[in-house]
């Protein structure tokens, strides 16, 4: 029996923290832009560099995630094939 809940459990799974992790990257993303556009003053400045530093370290995390996918014999090819795994 597993220890943790079964959100644990469903999030060991390195496709859904992939998912996962390329889905606050977006928001990171969009929340930049929006900030960068709508707010304005050096709030607005501050806020798009926060956002985009966020974005940053997700990616920069992501990155070292599957550079340590890459040793195991798990079968992840990408967020866009997970994704369509799922779809279909």
């Amino acid at each position: 029996m597993p220890v943790g809940s079964r959100l644990s459990v469903r999030l060991a799974d390195f496709g859904s923290r992939s998912i996962i992790t390329h889905v606050l990257m977006g928001i990171g993303f969009v929340g930049a832009v929006v900030s960068g556009l709508f707010i304005e003053g050096s709030l607005g400045v501050i806020s798009m560099v926060a956002f985009i530093n966020f974005t940053a370290g997700l990616w920069i995390c992501q990155s070292i995630h599957s550079l340590g996918n890459a040793a195991t014999d798990d079968d992840y090819n990408g967020v866009l094939m997970e994704v369509l795994n799922r779809v279909y």
